[in-house]
């Protein structure tokens, strides 16, 4: 199944429109309220009924998180060792490091994230045909620390997942509310990956209110019309004296 972002789109805010009203109630449909982010983890257990658990899945910290949509078993190497990970299904496996006490905080938005993705792989198996699922049902969704290049199956089932997680995590119509706090509903500007100091401050606002990484952040505002992208060449240091 090969998805538009379009469509992507209409699943988040489907999906998102029902978790609000039953985790939110009534606050959710006050106008005038400010955004509100997805609890990823009581989205995971109690909407999407994932049993959530960690484990060292690497050596090198190269896969952060598995999920299973029957019971199956996962072959990891971790210090030398092969060892299997039994999965049942609805499991989700995050990699260890993320609740170590002095990464918690700094991994924070890497966790949501990867957990925002394997909710998503799970809402995309449940629409999927009946054919699909037949032939991934003993094959675990694996979620590395690598690009790719959409040439796969593989490939797209993964872009898919970390674009619908991405809009579970920071739902349109919430990032629309934040924007309209944070600046006025304006876009940002960004040289490469540098702000200037007022758009440092509010994007790193907007992190702080979605529980995200900056670049988790600055590619879900690219896509909706909040961040406007420059090259790294037009960037003023405005600490630079000219001559």
């Amino acid at each position: 199944m090969i998805l538009s972002q379009k469509k992507i789109e209409e699943i988040a805010v489907a999906v998102i429109r029902d978790f609000q009203k039953s985790f939110f109630g009534s606050e959710a449909d006050d106008p005038a309220r400010f955004a509100l982010p997805t609890p990823i983890d009581q989205f995971a257990s109690d909407y999407l009924n994932l049993k959530v658990s960690f484990q060292k899945l690497s050596s090198d910290g190269s896969i952060y998180g598995l999920t299973a949509y029957v019971d199956t078993e996962y072959q990891i190497e971790v210090d030398g060792s092969q060892r299997s990970i039994f999965l049942k299904t609805n499991d989700v496996v995050l990699d260890k490091s993320f609740i170590e006490p002095e990464n918690i905080r700094k991994f924070c938005g890497k966790r949501r994230f990867t957990l925002a993705h394997e909710c998503a792989h799970q809402i995309l198996f449940q629409l999927d045909s009946d054919d699909r699922k037949i032939a991934c049902h003993k094959i675990p969704e694996v979620r590395g620390n690598g690009s790719r290049v959409l040439r796969t199956q593989e490939d797209w089932n993964e872009w898919q997942a970390n674009t619908l997680g991405a809009a579970i995590l920071m739902p349109q119509s919430e990032v629309d509310r934040a924007m309209w706090f944070i600046n006025s509903g304006k876009p940002l500007t960004c040289y490469g990956w540098r702000f200037y100091d007022s758009d440092q401050v509010k994007i790193d606002t907007f992190c702080g209110v979605f529980g995200v990484s900056r670049s988790a952040a600055a590619i879900r505002l690219e896509q909706l019309g909040y961040l406007n992208r420059k090259k790294d060449y037009e960037y003023r240091d405005p600490l630079e004296v000219w001559p």
